[in-house]
This record gives C-alpha cells, structure tokens and sequence, in this order.
C-alpha cells in the first residue's frame, strides 16, 4: 500500500468517524472467510457498516479528528481490527451477541472497545451492557408511556365512575 493509498484510507476513515457517534472496535481474528462473510452480510442487513483496516491507519484517522477524545481507543487498536459503524447504540452488540450463539457459542467477533455517544467501553467484558442500552427511539417511547399512562388511569376511573352512576340513575326510578 503506497502513500496515497494510506491517506485515502485515513480520509474515508475519517469521514466514517465523523458520520457516526458510534462505532465499535473488534477483533475478526481466526474467523473463516464464511464467517466473516455471514458476518458482513448480518451488518448490511442491519444498516451496520464494517470496516477493516490497519490499526496504524486507524490511529492517524482518529488523532485527525480528536487525540484526546479518542485516545482510549488507541490502547485497542492491536491484532486484527474490524470496525462497526452505526446510528444505534446498541446494535453492533446485538449483531456480535446474536453472531457468537448462531455458530456455536463461537468467541469471536470480541469486542475490544466500543465508543458510544462520547462514552467509552472497553473489553469483551462490557457486549452485556451494551446489548441493554436503549435506542432513542426505545427512550422516546417509554417517555410517553410514562406521560400516558396517569392519563389513561384518569380516564378510566372518570369512565367506571360514569357507568356506576349511569346504573345507579337508572335504578332509581325503577324504585320509586
């Protein structure tokens, strides 16, 4: 790879860090080429991009943009990296969980770091916690279910108290 090939890399790795304000970093070592294969397959499907590249490269594409807030990271950038982008917080984690028990509780893909919403999860240690955050989209509904549910309660007990008082009025003049 020449020097223009590099800086590409670092450029479209850049772009790609830049785009999501997720990604998770991996290790693919030891996978067959069919694994890798289902896996990236698993990624696309679920609007997950996966990415290798040189740990090197990487480095020089996030010092680029931010070497401080990315510094954790570089402690683990070593090995065979693949690197998952997405819009979710949670589903790089869900993709790698769901990969290892589809092929036999397989210990690969393992998750070296994860950088989500600005916080930093390292090790392989953390893919439990990661598959339980919740989504925007998972927050915004409990929002308002939280804000409907007094409401709901409210209505209903103003309904059962109109129809105890419906019966009650219509008792009545059958008594008199």
């Amino acid at each position: 790879m020449n020097k223009d090939q590099k800086q590409e890399v670092i450029e479209l790795l850049k772009s790609k860090f830049s785009q999501y304000s997720n990604f998770y970093v991996t290790n693919t070592e030891s996978l067959t080429v069919a694994q890798v294969n289902s896996l990236r397959k698993t990624c696309f499907d679920k609007q997950v991009e996966m990415k290798v590249a040189k740990n090197t490269l990487i480095r020089k594409a996030l010092e680029a943009l931010d070497s401080e807030k990315y510094a954790p990271v570089f402690d683990s950038l070593h090995g065979v990296t693949a690197l998952m982008f997405s819009d979710s917080p949670k589903e790089p984690a869900v993709i790698i969980s769901s990969f290892r028990k589809d092929n036999g509780k397989l210990e690969k893909p393992v998750l070296k770091a994860a950088f989500v919403a600005d916080e930093l999860y390292v090790g392989d240690d953390q893919l439990a916690t990661l598959t339980k955050i919740k989504t925007k989209n998972e927050l915004i509904g409990e929002v308002i279910g939280l804000l409907q549910s007094p409401a709901k309660r409210v209505i209903a007990a103003l309904l059962e108290k109109g129809k105890n008082e419906g019966v009650a009025v219509a008792e009545a003049p059958a008594a008199e």
